[in-house]
Order: structure tokens, then C-alpha cells, then sequence
């Protein structure tokens, strides 16, 4: 019998029994050697009855151990909380201060002390639960709550928050569209063969002409500097700073004189191809940025901003810049990852990391120089969105997790569960799960730290975005989580409501509508929640259907209207590489599904592309002028005006934003991502449009698909 381990496992929040997200959903039963892992992980031993009993008393005792919990989260309608008061404590004269964030204009509050009847002896002591009951006239935001009684002081950081999260007056009252947007696969006759901030802000004035109001991207953030293959937005190295991939070098401070004969031919050969060379674009970039900063270290005006932004962003800043900095050093000698460096350097505290600071400094700065210009012209961006009147702007993504031999873990790895990663629970064809590799939040720590790391983590991505999309947004509820040495794994539970409420208050400071992403396997009730929360869904074509996703197309006015859809997403075929299955035959040429499947998908799509022309029929979202010509039996071609028609029966819809994928518009038919294939197999976000920025306002295919919205829209 393990019942003592069971309990705490579930006094803990990991789950002993989960189901996958298949279709006929199977249940598993989780080993106790994985519950024990994450127990221990927790800090929590149970490797026997005795150790899970003891623990189990730890754990009881640990919401008397302090006067105050970390942080209190309150909301303007029920401003109360729970404090542990000793006998003497509750006889005493009680204070109560509250101040700002920042400690200013603390002043001393009236309050209502109920005593809830729980006791607890500890040693001498006997304490008591009581519930604080404060004004309600707090507006939202964070403060400094401060208890003195007895001699004793006791602080906490005090959230008000909302009940629902921030949404614009144009989303709650509009239908919007606009674009999903691949940054680094923008072709431009001035790029240096990656998208950057400068193409972006120019596709933000394109967007103003046509009134499309929303730009969606995948995450901005930093990836590997010695590893620019490494190219997953998703995997980066620190979510609260950004890629200098994306710097357009030709705007940085002296430029203009640069005059190098070699480099014209370098940045011609980096942009060959139509598929990206990450290491070729990378390193150029590198190699001008590094010749400009030597000059600019000389320039004060510049160098002054540059002290500012160095300032402003302290020492989370200061540690990736030394962790790119140190990486670079260690990787020369062969000590790949930072956990095969020297103990002394994996410790962000020690000397032998003070003394790498110092030794090198000059390189320490410059990577803080690129981050320095990559914000700015994300910034530039930002002001171009405000001053051409987008009404949402720029729509960020947050993933879910980071790399685990990133910075962030690094810098602070007791903030993650040790020696696991996030990834997928088992399914048909990954019987053991998905291993992601990524590092996820320690519950625990991060409410011990009032969630600082994750409430950081929000506005670093919130930054000059009118919108976020919450990657697997089922990840602020629980995450299923593998440990390094086992196949197998389970649920952790986060606490969900802390998340929501934090998640809600930060939208209102940011005034950043908030969009989960929330494909997978979705808990019950789930979805109900973060409607309620003012969280916005997201939805494709693909599976707006009936029978549970294999049934006819769902009609426009079945759609979801708290949500932001699309044909695709990044993940997904595009519709003419859908049309014709070559999704069906990439699967089988990589062996991800046998012949006898092939087949049986390319029946069902044949079915599935019948049902897609019948129910653009029915909505009469055809061009007008380039009416459908047949049934297209067997994919023998491609319908003229599919994109078109299309479009519109998405912009048909009630829902509140329709993202249209340039992808589709220029009849791309390869897939940008392939889910579960690493670039050995398939050149994941590797892509280039088929067409230069410069260029594309002047197609039909561009104008046409334009107007097919906007006559709905």
C-alpha cells in the first residue's frame, strides 16, 4: 500500500491518473516512481510509507509557519485574506500599512479581524487563523502589505485584481482582421534574408491602408547565439528578451559609414535560396554589429541611452548578457550546454562568475548592446502601430516553456522543477509521450516568490503588443511534465486561479487583450473558465466541424465569437498543400505513418475536400466572377478563388478577429513547422514567402483576397 505517497501526491497537485487527447480517450494510471520523483523534486521525500507520512506533516504545518503568505490576491469585492496570529499576537494592538509597489505613500488602514476558529499548538504557541477584511477602495494594482503587532512585523506583496482580463473597446464591439505573420520568413528587397523590425514596420503601414488592425507573431524572443540553427521560437533562451536576429543592422547608429565593397555580395548570397540559412544571416549580422558597437562606445549621446536601457533592465539583463557571454567562451573548449560547464560557472553567485564578468566585460556589453537595439526597433514598430492607428497592433506569443539549456534556468533554475521537462501525455503514435524538453515553473517557489518570475516573464511579452497569445494555455492550470531519466510522466497543478488573476491584472496595467491557445487536451470545464475570465479562444477551419472533428464544416455563424480564427496556424498545412494532401505524403516519406494509412487519409481527405466546396457553397463565398468550375474529384486542381472564398466565410463569422496567413494568399503548399520532426528531417521554420514584401500590395492575389474580407469585415 502507497496510501500516504497517494495522499501527498495529491495534497501537491501531481496527478495520479490522466488521459490522453486521442479521440477514444485511454487513461493511465501513474507509477509511484514518478510520483515520487516530483514529490521529492517539490522537496517532499517519500521513498517509504514513513518519509510520505512525515512529509504529509510538513506540509500541513507550512501555512502556520509565517504571519503572512507570500502574496494576497484580492479582489475589490472580497478584500480579505488569512493571517496566523499567536494568542498573544491577537491581544495585542494589530497595525495595518499598506504603501505603492515602489514603498512610497504608506500609510496606515482600517481593517475588520475575524477569527475563524482554526488552532494550531507549536511548542508554546497557540496560533489562530484569522481573516483580515480590508476596505474596498484600492484601485488595481500591486502594493507592500505590512502587519505590526507584538514587536513583530510581517510583510507581503498585496494584488488587487480584476475579475476578467483587459479586452479593447475594438475587439469587445468590432470584427477585425488582420494577419499571422512569420516574421523571419519575410522576403524584402532590403533584408539581409530573415524578416526584421524594419520589414515589420513597414507591413504595419501596409496594414493601415487596408484597415487591417492586428498583426500576429510567433515569440520575439532570444535563441541560442553560437547555435543559430537552433531556429524554434518556440525554444529560446530567455522569454524576456528578444532575438537580434530581427535588428535591421542598416538602421543601427553609423551605418552610413560603413563602406565595405565584400559586404553587398555577403548579404546577397545570405538571402539565396528558399530556405532560410540562419548560421549565414546570423553571423553577418554579428560580424557588422560588433564593427558598428566599436564605434559607438565613442558616441556619448548613444552610449548614454545605451547606460539607461542597461539600468532599466538590471540584472536580468546583466545575466543573459554573461550567460551568452560565458556560453561563447565554454563552447570554444568544447563545454556545450551550461550544465557540463565548471560547477563554479553553473553558480550564478560565485567568484569564478564575478571574475568572468570582469575579465569580459567588453563582451558582456555588447551583448547587451544588441539587446539595447533590438528593443528599440521593436519600439520604432510600436510607435508606427500608434501613429498609422492600428486599433490592436502588434498580437505577441508567449511559449510555454524555455529551453532547458537556457539562460532563464541558468540564472534561476530553483524557479523550475529540476530534472524534468514539459512535453505531451502518450497518444497513438508517441505511445511513451513527448518529450519537449523545456523547463516549467515550480509551483511552490513561485508563489513563495509572489510569481515574480512568471509576472515577469508576462510583461516582458505584453511590451509594445496590443494582444498575447498564451501558448498551450492549459499550461497555467497544469503541465505534463517527464523526468530526464523515465519515460514516463504526469500532470503537475499549478495554481490556476493565482495564474488567472495575475495574468487578468497584468492585462489591465499593459491594456493587452489576453488569447490562449488551448489545442490539445483540454480538461472539462477548462474552456468555460477562461471565457469567464475574459480570455479570448482560438480556433481554425480545420477544426470548426461537427462529429467531433470529422464531420461537415461548421457554417460561419456557428463559429465561436469570442475568438481569433484562421484557416491554419504555423503548425498546419496551408490550404492548397491541404488540398492537394502533400501533408499525407510528406508524413509517409519521413515513415510517420505506413502506406495503408496514406491511403486511408487521402479517402478521407477526398471526402473532406467535398465537404469543404459544399459548405463554401452554402455560404455563397465564392468571387463572383470566379464561380467554382467542378467538383475537383481526386485533387485533379486547384479551385481558382479557393483563398478568396475562404476568407470570406471566415470573415463572415461572428468571431472577433479573422487572421488571414500570407502563406495561404500566395498559395504556398509546404507546411512552415512539422510538429514532432527535428531539422534532420524536415527544415522547420525555414520557409521564405514566395514573394518580396515590396511587392506583394501590387498582386491580384493580394487585392483580391483583401477585398474578399473587408465585403464582410
Amino acid at each position: 500500500m502507497a496510501d500516504n505517497l497517494h495522499m501527498l501526491a495529491d495534497k501537491l497537485g501531481i496527478a495520479r491518473h490522466f488521459s490522453d487527447a486521442g479521440l477514444k480517450k485511454t487513461a493511465y494510471d501513474v507509477d509511484d516512481d514518478i510520483l515520487k520523483f516530483f514529490c521529492k523534486a517539490y522537496g517532499y521525500k517519500a521513498d517509504t510509507e514513513q518519509q510520505a507520512q512525515e512529509s504529509l506533516e510538513k506540509f500541513a504545518d507550512l501555512s502556520w509557519k509565517t504571519m503572512l503568505p507570500a502574496i494576497v490576491i484580492l479582489h475589490r469585492d472580497n478584500m480579505s485574506f488569512t493571517a496566523v496570529l499567536s494568542d498573544k499576537q491577537l491581544n495585542s494592538e494589530l497595525k495595518i500599512y499598506v504603501s505603492s509597489e515602489d514603498e512610497k505613500n504608506k500609510k496606515e488602514i482600517s481593517f475588520e479581524l475575524i477569527k475563524t476558529g482554526e488552532t494550531r499548538t507549536f511548542v508554546r504557541d497557540v496560533l489562530n487563523k484569522v481573516t483580515v477584511k480590508l476596505p474596498q477602495d484600492f484601485a488595481y494594482g500591486y502594493y507592500k502589505l505590512e502587519v505590526n503587532v507584538a514587536g513583530v512585523a510581517a510583510s507581503s506583496v498585496m494584488a488587487v485584481v480584476p475579475d476578467k482580463c483587459y479586452s479593447a473597446d475594438a475587439v469587445n464591439n468590432g470584427k477585425l482582421w488582420g494577419y499571422a505573420l512569420q516574421l523571419y520568413s519575410v522576403k524584402s528587397k532590403h533584408n539581409w534574408g530573415v524578416g526584421d523590425f524594419t520589414d515589420l514596420q513597414n507591413f504595419v503601414k501596409m496594414c493601415a491602408k487596408t484597415n487591417a488592425e492586428i498583426i500576429g507573431l510567433n515569440p520575439l524572443n532570444a535563441l541560442f547565439h553560437d547555435y543559430p540553427e537552433n531556429a524554434s521560437p518556440y525554444s529560446s533562451i530567455s522569454r524576456l528578451f528578444l532575438n537580434p536576429i530581427y535588428i535591421d543592422v542598416e538602421k543601427v547608429y553609423g551605418f552610413d559609414k560603413v563602406n565595405d565593397a565584400a559586404l553587398k555580395a555577403e548579404i546577397k548570397a545570405a538571402k539565396e535560396g528558399d530556405l532560410i540559412d540562419y548560421t549565414k544571416v546570423y553571423q553577418l549580422k554579428i560580424k557588422v554589429l560588433k564593427k558598428l558597437f566599436e564605434h559607438i562606445k565613442s558616441e556619448p549621446l548613444y552610449m548614454q541611452k545605451f547606460t539607461d536601457f542597461v539600468k532599466s533592465k538590471g540584472y536580468d539583463l546583466e545575466m543573459l548578457a554573461t550567460f551568452q557571454a560565458i556560453y561563447h567562451e565554454q563552447k570554444q573548449k568544447g563545454n556545450c550546454g551550461w550544465m557540463n560547464w565548471d560547477k563554479d560557472l553553473q553558480n550564478t553567485h560565485s567568484k569564478a562568475v564575478d571574475d568572468f564578468k570582469k575579465a569580459f566585460a567588453d563582451e558582456i556589453m555588447f551583448f547587451e548592446f544588441l539587446q539595447f537595439e533590438a528593443d528599440k526597433q521593436l519600439q520604432d514598430v510600436y510607435k508606427t502601430v500608434q501613429n498609422e492607428g492600428l486599433k490592436i497592433g502588434l498580437y505577441r506569443d508567449l511559449p510555454v516553456g524555455v529551453g532547458k539549456d537556457s539562460a532563464e534556468l541558468w540564472m534561476d533554475r530553483y524557479a523550475f522543477i529540476a530534472d524534468a521537462g514539459a512535453g505531451a501525455p502518450p497518444d497513438a503514435f508517441f505511445p511513451f509521450g513527448q518529450k519537449w524538453c523545456l523547463g516549467a515553473f515550480n509551483p511552490f517557489e513561485l508563489k513563495q516568490r509572489a510569481y515574480e518570475p512568471y509576472l515577469k516573464i508576462l510583461r516582458a511579452n505584453m511590451a509594445y503588443a496590443g494582444a498575447l497569445r498564451i501558448d498551450h494555455v492549459m499550461g497555467l492550470m497544469r503541465l505534463f511534465m517527464i523526468p530526464d531519466n523515465k519515460n514516463g510522466g504526469t500532470y503537475i497543478h499549478y495554481n490556476f486561479d493565482d495564474m488567472l488573476d495575475l495574468l487578468a491584472l497584468e492585462s489591465h496595467l499593459h491594456k493587452c487583450t489576453i488569447v490562449g491557445e488551448s489545442i490539445g487536451n483540454v480538461p472539462d470545464g477548462f474552456l468555460d473558465k477562461l471565457k469567464a475570465k475574459g480570455i479570448y479562444s482560438i480556433s481554425v477551419v480545420w477544426a470548426e466541424r461537427w462529429g467531433e472533428g470529422s464531420g461537415d464544416f461548421k457554417m460561419p455563424e456557428a463559429y465561436p465569437q469570442d475568438a481569433f480564427v484562421s484557416v491554419g496556424t504555423h503548425d498546419m498545412p496551408p490550404l492548397k498543400m491541404w488540398w492537394f494532401g502533400y501533408d499525407i505524403e510528406l508524413s509517409r516519406s519521413l515513415n510517420m505513418i505506413t502506406d495503408e494509412q496514406k491511403y486511408q487519409q487521402y479517402k478521407v481527405r477526398e471526402t473532406d475536400r467535398y465537404k469543404l466546396l459544399s459548405a463554401l457553397d452554402y455560404s455563397q463565398v465564392w468571387p463572383s466572377d470566379n464561380l467554382r468550375k467542378g467538383n475537383y474529384i481526386y485533387g485533379e486542381s486547384y479551385p481558382e478563388g479557393i483563398e478568396e472564398a475562404a476568407h470570406k466565410f471566415l470573415a463572415k463569422a461572428p468571431s472577433r478577429v479573422v487572421l488571414l496567413q500570407l502563406e495561404d494568399i500566395f498559395g504556398v503548399d509546404k507546411q512552415q513547422n512539422l510538429p514532432g520532426t527535428d531539422v534532420d528531417k524536415y527544415p522547420n521554420w525555414r520557409r521564405r514567402l514566395p514573394i518580396n514584401l515590396e511587392d506583394a500590395e501590387e498582386t491580384l492575389e493580394y487585392k483580391r483576397n483583401i477585398a474578399a474580407v473587408k465585403s464582410e469585415r
